[in-house]
């Protein structure tokens, strides 16, 4: 790579069949070689780091990461101190207390993660999810105020909140409120007891992309703190917190946290707890997704997170906390196949409205348009935002996709790197376009009476005008080219030792050139995913696999057999079976050699 202009094609591919141009990530080899070096490690993998900017005094860390090395103090989070001085007084007290969260994988983690904590600490618990449908997102005050004649004294909000200053008046003279949430506030901050928030505008906690599941683990370990000083534990034994980081990595992985410094921490720490498999509900979870293997980033963002998911989307909001919260194995595993079914009724729901918001994307896109809205009547809430992750993906643009019911255009819009999507949502809503709208760089909900998508998209347009500059597909950073007889399992064993992946330490790219198919079939449900075996000039063969292929250009690509020679880019794995260790690669694109 060296010497190799950054922005030239790698091995010339300017458009993949898929439409991408390969380029190189940038590293230095330097620091690569410095890090393999001192830590003794492969120079593949000292080169990895350094392409993520990793230095010789962080690699260590990276490589290792513990909550003794990464965790910050819980206090420089604003009102946290607070916060964790009146849950502790419940505890004492023996407070009723209600824990209202959201319906979504980061809400549910943070509900159990207090609800559970709460309760080995002696307190009654109330967990409470709203309805998405009926009630919305967030605290409302009819649910406020039945917590509050159920006698709950403290009222914990976790995962919501922030934006909740008229819902949570409800509490006024009869419970306290603390909220511990992570999204933008925007305007003034609720009157309540504490509002510990990392992106409150006056927290300089620097902990801005933290999902709400580690916010309430660090309320865990302040709260405590503050018990063991007040001698609380004198005669009683501590709870176990570091138990409780598998929610936390499932939250933080679900709700797409870049794994770096203290996520990467959690989520590497949480996935050996969750190993263990000593949580009823996510051990049934697993068992229901025929998850065998040793669970990693991709168990959790893809098999697990999707059914608690579905729950909150389309089903009963508040199986997957139960779930989370339950004791009883077979119990556990009736609700696990419950959240499977529910997830198949999802996807059900998804592909009837991702096949028409496709078609009305094309056409957009060929307008040349910077942001895609796409609007119809019908859409169901729960599966808009996973659609509108689809089409960002698929056509690099900012996608905002609504369904229309009673009136009212209810939607969620996913952003591409580089496009505020959720700034621009905010002033939408701030110049009375829409009814509700807020959200974060990269995600965004929003509502607008019918008949004014026009006026929305227009407005949309004029504030993200720059996407129309983006390429049709995104780049693919590429980080290194090998030949099929290269591609060994030691290789894909070292590329391992950089997970847990995910954003900010994206799972390695490789090209494998001049690979010709000698089999391929389609596998899986309906056909979508096709398995290859490829064979090099040098000899070598290498098993693949492309998931969601169905009848696109990579399908194509790879079951057409014709032994024309191709560059195929994708992640190298290494895979167990009876002992023996094969590499295979993970396809994502190809182009002809």
């Amino acid at each position: 790579m060296d010497g190799t202009p950054l922005d030239a094609p790698v091995l010339g591919v300017a458009r993949s069949v898929t439409g991408r141009r390969w380029i190189w990530r940038p590293s230095d080899s330097r620091i690569g070689l410095g890090i393999a070096q001192r830590l003794g490690l492969p120079e593949m993998v000292g080169r990895l780091l350094a392409a993520r900017g990793i230095g010789l005094d962080v690699a260590g860390d990276y490589m290792e990461p513990t909550l003794r090395a990464l965790m910050p103090d819980p206090s420089v989070l604003m009102d946290m101190d607070a916060a964790a001085d009146r849950i502790a007084a419940a505890v004492r007290s023996g407070e009723h207390v209600a824990v209202f969260g959201d319906y979504d994988v980061d809400g549910a983690c943070s509900g159990a993660l207090m609800s559970r904590l709460l309760r080995d600490l002696g307190c009654e618990v109330t967990p409470y999810v709203p309805d998405r449908l009926k009630e919305g997102y967030g605290p409302n005050a009819p649910a406020i105020a039945a917590l509050c004649d159920r006698g709950a004294s403290l009222i914990v909000c976790v995962d919501c909140g922030i934006a909740a200053a008229e819902a949570l008046v409800a509490a006024e003279g009869r419970a306290d409120v603390v909220v511990l949430d992570h999204h933008k506030a925007e305007g003034p901050v609720p009157r309540i007891l504490a509002a510990v928030n990392p992106n409150r505008l006056d927290c300089g906690s620097g902990l801005h992309n933290v999902c709400a599941a580690a916010v309430a683990f660090l309320a865990g370990v302040a709260t405590i703190r503050a018990l063991r000083r007040a001698g609380w534990f004198a005669r009683r034994s501590e709870p176990d917190l570091l138990g409780l980081l598998d929610l936390v990595a499932l939250a933080t992985v679900c709700d797409v946290m870049p794994l770096t410094g203290f996520n990467r921490a959690l989520v590497a720490q949480g996935l050996k707890v969750m190993a263990r498999r000593g949580r009823a509900g996510i051990a049934a979870l697993l068992d229901v997704t025929g998850a065998r293997d040793t669970p990693t980033a991709h168990t959790l963002g893809f098999l697990l997170g999707p059914r608690i998911n579905a729950s909150g989307r389309i089903g009963e909001p508040d199986l997957g906390l139960r779930l989370l919260l339950c004791e009883d194995p077979v119990e556990a595993r009736a609700m696990a196949e419950k959240l499977d079914e529910v997830n198949k009724r999802r996807q059900e729901v998804e592909g009837g409205v991702l096949s028409a918001a496709h078609a009305m994307a094309e056409r957009q896109a060929e307008e040349g348009r910077a942001v895609l809205l796409l609007v119809a009547e019908g859409w169901h809430p729960g599966v808009v935002g996973i659609v509108a992750g689809r089409m960002k993906e698929r056509f690099n643009r900012p996608a905002c996709v609504a369904g229309v019911a009673d009136g009212l255009a209810k939607g969620s819009g996913r952003s591409v790197a580089g496009v505020d999507l959720g700034s621009a949502v905010i002033a939408a809503r701030q110049s009375g376009l829409l009814e509700t709208g807020g959200g974060h760089a990269m995600a965004a909900g929003f509502s607008f009476r019918a008949g004014r998508e026009a006026e929305v998209h227009a407005f949309l347009e004029e504030r993200l005008r720059h996407a129309a500059l983006l390429p049709a597909a995104a780049d693919l950073m590429v980080e290194g080219t090998l030949n099929v007889v290269a591609a060994q399992p030691t290789l894909a064993q070292d590329v391992a030792r950089l997970a847990p992946f995910g954003p900010g330490n994206e799972e390695p790219i490789f090209v494998v050139q001049r690979a010709r198919v000698v089999k391929a079939d389609r596998v899986g449900k309906e056909g979508a995913t096709v398995r290859a075996i490829v064979e090099g000039e040098d000899g070598g063969r290498l098993k693949t696999i492309c998931f969601r292929a169905k009848d696109g250009p990579l399908a194509q690509a790879l079951l057409a057999q014709d032994r024309v020679p191709m560059h195929l880019c994708g992640h190298l794995r290494a895979e167990q079976w009876n002992g023996q260790i094969t590499a295979s690669l993970q396809v994502v694109d190809a182009a002809p050699a």
